[in-house]
């Protein structure tokens, strides 16, 4: 264990994750109840690592001026072994965090003889800073410098997010939205704002909202719309899914209760049709023919889609696709689909819960293109149990073949809900290996194949503290990824455990929450909706 005395609290999050990032094995206590006045160190717990105490002197803020020194020191059995300090303008509360995080990054690279490759950067969203940097006039280099000399970004990461904002930003001009949202923002670890909504932020009826400067579509919307069914729970999933078995005769009760929210929803966005429409889960394509055929004809009862760019659905599981199935998509003009792998060794697919074969991925891929599908997504995970450099190697030659429109590279990221960590004893003999090696070799055969990357994020308790990348060719880029990234676009979220983010001027975002049990979902749909009323409009 490693535990940490911190006398700032709004700053135990970025300690926590920047520690847990060089040390993601170890449990990680930040405590910020102690001031340690006296300046001296606790006595060691047991199994204790080292101890870290940070401190901002004085230990509080007196006026808005006040210059503070920030001092961190390791210590071993009660031995300091290291000490940085340096200073901080308490007003530029930004900056404050930044020279936190330079502090503690240098002096753990320093004990711990390691650097990460995204540096000090602990957000999920790390293109946030060349893109808002792009928008404010600046070159390519100027930000290279910037994030190497702010973040400690390895040359590598650092060319990898300047490319993929560059595109992004390519992208979204075309998608024709207002880009005011997306410029000024460079604290890509601050956590969501959950802003109160009042009268005087927004009108009373909905038909008054064009063009309010607390509109939150004033910039258009996407559409997500959740299927929470899989044919079987993967060891490291922690989304809101549950087994099909289980809950098949309860399907056709969940769609009601879907179509219902969908109705009711759609009729507070008089006149507005979303941008990008994205079905995910879950696997939709665990729906029947009949109840797929519901579900899209329902969408298109419900909004207007005539300004639609992206219709993409998850088909996910290939051992959910049917030719009947991918009929419905087609008939309906589904534009974009996925047939996701996550690798292409059987003895990982059997291993980690997937019950189809390497072989039913292939037929289901090759009877996607025989039915006129030209933009498939094939995903893959990196650092799965027991995989390193030719099981990672063996599934990009085979996906190389089979030459899908985009690939999108995810690094493991085992949460805490996943079977992994539930029984932790049980799999503890497991390895999970990711490496920068292993990540280049990705990259180059994505590159050899015609694909390059254009959107990426990233997650905590990621294998290796690397990052998810999307690789596409010209013209199959999955535009609701960048939109939901970059967070420049409200996403209006239906089905259970769905998320609604809404985005307002001025980088204001709230969120919309609908629960993640099936059960109460078809329960409380009502309180659903009037939440979603009530974020929209007060």
């Amino acid at each position: 264990m490693i535990q940490v005395n911190l006398n700032r609290q709004c700053f135990q999050y970025d300690v926590h994750s920047l520690v847990r990032a060089f040390y993601p094995g170890e449990e990680v206590r930040v405590d910020c109840t102690q001031r340690e006045s006296d300046g001296t160190n606790p006595l060691p717990t047991d199994g204790e690592l080292f101890f870290l105490r940070v401190a901002f002197v004085p230990d509080c803020v007196e006026t808005a001026d006040q210059c503070s020194q920030i001092q961190i020191s390791l210590c071993v059995n009660s031995e300091e072994r290291l000490h940085m300090e340096g200073s901080c303008l308490e007003a530029e509360r930004h900056e404050t965090k930044n020279e936190l995080k330079r502090l503690l990054y240098r002096l753990l690279s320093d004990y711990s003889g390691r650097t990460l490759p995204w540096g000090n950067l602990t957000g999920i969203r790390p293109t946030k800073i060349p893109m808002a940097l792009l928008n404010q006039g600046w070159k390519n280099s100027a930000i290279a410098d910037y994030m190497r000399s702010t973040y400690y970004t390895s040359n590598e990461k650092t060319a990898l997010a300047i490319a993929i904002a560059n595109r992004e930003r390519y992208l979204l001009e075309k998608l024709e939205l207002n880009q005011e949202s997306a410029a000024g923002h460079l604290d890509e670890s601050e956590p969501l704002s959950a802003p109160g909504f009042t009268q005087t932020d927004v009108p009373d009826h909905p038909e008054s909202t064009e063009g309010c400067a607390a509109d939150p579509f004033w910039n258009g919307y996407s559409l997500y719309i959740g299927i929470p069914f899989c044919p079987s729970i993967c060891l490291y999933c922690s989304f809101s899914s549950s087994p099909i078995a289980l809950w098949k005769n309860q399907v056709d009760a969940y769609l009601d209760t879907l179509l219902y929210e969908m109705e009711l929803v759609a009729k507070l966005l008089p006149g507005r049709g979303p941008d990008t429409v994205y079905i995910g889960g879950g696997t939709p394509t665990t729906l029947e023919p009949e109840q797929m055929e519901r579900l899209l004809s329902k969408i298109e009862a419900c909004f207007d889609l005539s300004r639609t760019r992206e219709f993409t659905v998850e088909a996910g599981r290939p051992d959910s696709i049917s030719r009947e199935k991918l009929a419905v998509l087609k008939k309906h003009g589904i534009t974009r689909i996925s047939i996701n792998p996550q690798t292409m060794n059987q003895e990982t697919l059997d291993f980690i819960g997937r019950k189809h074969t390497v072989e039913e991925t292939e037929e289901a891929f090759a009877l996607a293109r025989e039915m006129g599908f030209t933009n498939i997504n094939m995903d893959l995970i990196v650092g799965l149990p027991g995989e390193g450099a030719p099981e990672v190697e063996h599934t990009m030659q085979v996906l190389s073949g089979m030459t899908p429109d985009s690939i999108t590279v995810h690094s493991l990221a085992v949460k805490r809900a996943a079977r992994l960590r539930l029984f932790r004893e049980e799999h503890k003999e497991l390895t999970f290996e990711n490496s920068s090696a292993i990540m280049d070799m990705t990259a180059a055969y994505t590159r050899k194949a015609g694909l390059y990357p254009y959107y990426l994020y990233r997650q905590k308790n990621m294998a290796g503290n690397f990052e998810n990348v999307g690789y596409a060719r010209e013209g199959c880029e999955g535009l609701y990824n960048i939109l939901i990234m970059e967070e420049i676009q409200t996403i209006l979220a239906l089905g259970a455990g769905a998320s609604t983010k809404l985005v307002y001027p001025g980088n204001r975002i709230s969120r919309v929450e609908n629960v993640k049990d099936i059960k109460n979902y078809m329960e409380r749909i009502d309180e659903m909706i009037e939440r979603k009323r009530s974020g929209l409009y007060g």
